[in-house]
């Protein structure tokens, strides 16, 4: 199943690791891994590009990177080839990956001697950032006749859990999940309460708005670090943080309710 119908495909830019996702999947489909498994990889592969962040080897952290961007998109691939989806593994998918957001960011700023604070003020204009695209994206692919609609708009209780997984574990980590992007949520909900209500959106904003996914904030920071400009990481994120703003006025001057 696709996350989204044929007519509401669009040209995602933060999803460039798609092609080596499904390739990993196939290659995958017949053995015993798991999309969990998958999804720890990718993991291990973030922890990878942060060590070598930490040996000033910036053309392989960058490479390492965009390598976890393209197995990222991989477990989800498999669980749709294996036709096994889960909400234990959506959950750990994106806890690993609000975590390994703020390792990086932590390392970025201790190896270019930044200033904590504004790091952290980085990490809160990346997750706000990627907390308004996921926003409209599981919009639109809710309202799509046929899309993925394991996520949903508004989250307030811990989904019952699907074949072949445990509900225990769904409960633990749909509590963990709510504690570290509540927050988030929130506050991209009360800056666009509405958005909800719109029947579709345009191809062209969703690729303008996918210029915030997680894939191309990653890109972002794996063509800056080689090009030593890694001082200039986390202040470049708190002003790429104000296109949010015209992105929200965007939606509701045209695609009003």
């Amino acid at each position: 199943m696709s996350k989204l119908a044929t007519q509401d495909k669009f040209l995602d830019l933060s999803d460039y690791g798609r092609p080596f996702g499904k390739f990993l999947a196939n290659q995958l489909k017949n053995t015993r891994f798991t999309p969990i498994h998958v999804t720890l990889l990718f993991g291990l592969t973030g922890l990878i590009a942060i060590y070598c962040i930490l040996q000033n080897q910036y053309l392989l952290a960058g490479f390492f990177i965009v390598l976890k961007s393209g197995i990222d998109a991989a477990d989800g691939e498999l669980a749709r080839i294996k036709n096994t989806p889960s909400y234990t593994g959506r959950y750990l998918d994106s806890i690993f990956d609000i975590i390994l957001n703020f390792l990086l960011l932590m390392t970025i700023c201790y190896v270019s001697k930044g200033n904590i604070w504004m790091t952290i003020l980085a990490f809160i204009c990346i997750q706000l950032q990627g907390t308004l695209y996921n926003y409209y994206y599981v919009i639109l692919r809710n309202k799509s006749v046929g899309g993925d609609t394991t996520s949903k708009i508004f989250e307030y209780k811990s989904p019952r859990a699907l074949p072949g997984e445990n509900q225990k574990s769904v409960d633990v980590l749909f509590q963990i999940y709510t504690i570290v992007y509540g927050t988030f949520d929130k506050i991209i909900h009360t800056l666009d309460k509405e958005a909800y209500k719109v029947k579709t959106f345009p191809h062209w904003f969703m690729t303008a708005l996918s210029i915030y996914g997680l894939g191309f904030q990653l890109l972002i920071i794996a063509i800056m670090l080689p090009m030593n400009l890694i001082e200039y990481i986390v202040p470049f994120f708190i002003v790429y943080t104000l296109f949010i703003f015209i992105l929200i006025a965007i939606r509701k001057t045209i695609f009003k309710v």
